[in-house]
C-alpha cells in the first residue's frame, strides 16, 4: 500500500484549494444570513403586534427549519437549477427563524413601564422602536443571528453537492474516497469558523446598551464583506465540467486526466444524483459518470473513449466477511446464483428503470429474477440474520434486492437491509467492523480506493479485469479477511460523458480529443 499522507502535509498540498474553498464557504454562510437579517428582523417587528400573523409565520419558519437540509435542497433543485442560487436560497431558510424568533422575542420582552415612560415622554412608535426597543432587545437579536450562523456555517457543507462550492467538497470527497485527511481538511476549518464566528458574536452581544449602540451598525458593514468572498467560478468560452467530490480525488478520476492526458477542464464539484440532468439541461457540458448508468440513457448522453486507459475494470461482486461466510456456506451459493447473468446493457436498463421511470428497486430486482428463472418465494427461514449494506444510489439499492431474494428464497437465512449507508468508506468500515455481512462492491473501487497499491503494481495490472479481480481478491482476503465471491458479469466503470447532440457537432469521441478540442481554443 502507499504511504499515508499525514494531515498537515495533505492540507498544504491542497492550500490552495482549501483556501479558496473556505472563503467561498464563508461567503454562502454570509450571503444567506444577510438575506435573512434584512428580511427576518422586520418581519419579527412587524409580528410584535400582530399576535395571529405571529404564530403563522413563526409555525412556517418552524416548518421550514424542521425540513432535513439534504431534502430542502433536493425541492430547491428543480425550481432554481443547481449552483450558489439554490444553496443560498436552502440556507435563508434556515436562517430565517432564529432571526425572526428572537426579534419577536427581545422586542416583547422590554418592560411595560419603560414604553409606558417613553410614551409620556411624546415619543411616537417609530421613535420608540429605534430609541427604547431594538436598543433594549438587541442582546437577544444577536443571540438568533449567532445562532443562525453557527447553523449556515454547518449547513453550507452540504452546497457541494449542488455545485456551489464550499469545505463540503473535500469532506464528502474523503468520505467516499476512505480519506480521512480530506475529511478532516473539510471539518476542521468548517468547525473553526462556526467556533469564530459565534465568538465574535457573542463578544458584540455582551456589550453594554450605550457601546453596543455604536458598534451594531458595523454588523451589517461585515456580512457584506464576508458575503463578498464567495466567487462564482467564469468559464468564459470554454466547457463547464460537473465532478463528483470522488471524482476529484480519485487518481482514476480528474487527478488521472490531469497526469495521463493532460486534461485541464474548468469545473465544479457536484452530487451524481443531480449532475446527469445538470448535463441535459446544458448547465454542464461535461460530467463524471458510471458507464452503466440508466440516465445515459435517459437524458441521451453518451460516454467518451477511454483512449489512455485510466479507468480500471469495475466488475461488481458481493464483498462478504469471511467469518459469516464459513459460518453459513449456503449464502455464498445463493449469491453466486447472479454471477453472468447481468451484463452492461442488461444493468443499464434496470438502472433506467429505477433511476429515470421512478420503479422500486425491489421490483424492477424481482421481475429480473423472474424473467431469468431464479425467483423464489420467501422461505421465512430463522436460522440467522444477514445484514446487507449499499451505497447510496439506485445500482447498489437494486443488488441489494437482488440478494434478498436470492437469499431468503434459496435458504433458511433471514436478510436484514441498510440502504444508503453513503459513499465507500461508510460501507466498507460497517463491514470490517460487522455492522453488516456484506454490500456489493467493485474491482476498481478496491483497487483503487481501498488497497491503493504502489504505482508499480497498479500500471501491470490497470487495463486487465482478471488480474484486478484476482489481486482484490487476495489482498482483501489476506489483509481484511473479506472475501470477494463470483463478478455478477458487467462493468459499471468511471467514464466522462457528454450530451451526444454536442460530442457529435465537437467531434468529441474520446478523451483525447476533448483535450485537443480545449486545447485548441
Amino acid at each position: 500500500m502507499q504511504e499515508e499522507q499525514n494531515l498537515w502535509g495533505f492540507m498544504m498540498q491542497q492550500s490552495d484549494k482549501l483556501w479558496q474553498q473556505t472563503m467561498a464557504h464563508i461567503g454562502l454562510t454570509f450571503i444567506s444570513l444577510l438575506i435573512a437579517v434584512a428580511i427576518g428582523l422586520p418581519l419579527g417587528i412587524w409580528i410584535t403586534s400582530r399576535k395571529k400573523a405571529a404564530a403563522f409565520v413563526l409555525g412556517v419558519a418552524g416548518v421550514l427549519q424542521t425540513i432535513p437540509s439534504i431534502a430542502l435542497l433536493g425541492f430547491m433543485i428543480p425550481l432554481l437549477g443547481i449552483g450558489p442560487l439554490p444553496a443560498i436560497t436552502a440556507l435563508f431558510l434556515y436562517a430565517l427563524l432564529p432571526v425572526i424568533r428572537n426579534t419577536y422575542t427581545g422586542i416583547g420582552s422590554v418592560d411595560s413601564n419603560v414604553l409606558e415612560a417613553a410614551r409620556g415622554m411624546g415619543m411616537n412608535k417609530r421613535q420608540i422602536l429605534f430609541n427604547v426597543q431594538l436598543p433594549l432587545s438587541m442582546p437577544v437579536i444577536l443571540a438568533g443571528i449567532r445562532t443562525a450562523t453557527v447553523i449556515n456555517v454547518g449547513v453550507a457543507t452540504l452546497a457541494a453537492y449542488i455545485a456551489a462550492g464550499g469545505l463540503g467538497e473535500f469532506i464528502f470527497g474523503g468520505i467516499a474516497l476512505n480519506n480521512s485527511n480530506m475529511i478532516l481538511a473539510g471539518a476542521i476549518p468548517a468547525a473553526l469558523l462556526a467556533v469564530t464566528f459565534d465568538f465574535l458574536l457573542s463578544r458584540l452581544q455582551r456589550l453594554s446598551t450605550a457601546k453596543l449602540r455604536r458598534t451594531v451598525f458595523a454588523l451589517p458593514l461585515g456580512m457584506i464583506l464576508f458575503s463578498s468572498f464567495y466567487a462564482l467560478p467564469g468559464t468564459g468560452s470554454k466547457l463547464l465540467a460537473g465532478f463528483t467530490p470522488e471524482f476529484m480525488g480519485r487518481e482514476d478520476g480528474y487527478l488521472g486526466l490531469k497526469n495521463r492526458y493532460g486534461l485541464t477542464i474548468t469545473n465544479v464539484v457536484i452530487g451524481d444524483a443531480v449532475m446527469y440532468k445538470a448535463a441535459y439541461e446544458k448547465k454542464l457540458d461535461v460530467i463524471s459518470g458510471y458507464s452503466t448508468d440508466g440516465r445515459l440513457k435517459a437524458f441521451d448522453l453518451v460516454t467518451l473513449q477511454d483512449d489512455k486507459v485510466i479507468f480500471p475494470p469495475y466488475y461488481a461482486a458481493p464483498l462478504v466477511n469471511k467469518k459469516t461466510l464459513a459460518q453459513y456456506p449456503e449464502l455464498g451459493t445463493a449469491l453466486n446464483l447472479l454471477s453472468g447473468t447481468i451484463n452492461d446493457s442488461i444493468m443499464t436498463d434496470l438502472n433506467y428503470q429505477v433511476d429515470y421511470l421512478k420503479k422500486l428497486p425491489e421490483q424492477v430486482a424481482e421481475d429480473f429474477l423472474k424473467r431469468k428463472a431464479l425467483h423464489k418465494a420467501s422461505r421465512n427461514g430463522e436460522k440467522a440474520t444477514i445484514k446487507i449494506g449499499s451505497k447510496i444510489f439506485g445500482e447498489q439499492y437494486i443488488l441489494v434486492h437482488l440478494y434478498k431474494m436470492l437469499i431468503e428464497g434459496n435458504t433458511d437465512l433471514k436478510v436484514e437491509t441498510s440502504t444508503g449507508l453513503g459513499g465507500t468508506k461508510i460501507c466498507f468500515d460497517a463491514l470490517v467492523n460487522g455492522s453488516i455481512d456484506l454490500y456489493p462492491e467493485y474491482t476498481g473501487t478496491g483497487l483503487l480506493v481501498l488497497l491503493k497499491p504502489q504505482p508499480d503494481v497498479l500500471k501491470n495490472i490497470i487495463g486487465n479485469k482478471d488480474s484486478v479481480y484476482a489481486y482484490v481478491q487476495r489482498e482483501f482476503e489476506k489483509q481484511y479477511s473479506l472475501l470477494w465471491l463470483q463478478p455478477i458479469g458487467f462493468n459499471n466503470s468511471y467514464a466522462l460523458m457528454m450530451r451526444k447532440v454536442q460530442a457529435q457537432s465537437l467531434k468529441i469521441q474520446s478523451i483525447s480529443d476533448l483535450k485537443n478540442h480545449l486545447s485548441a481554443r
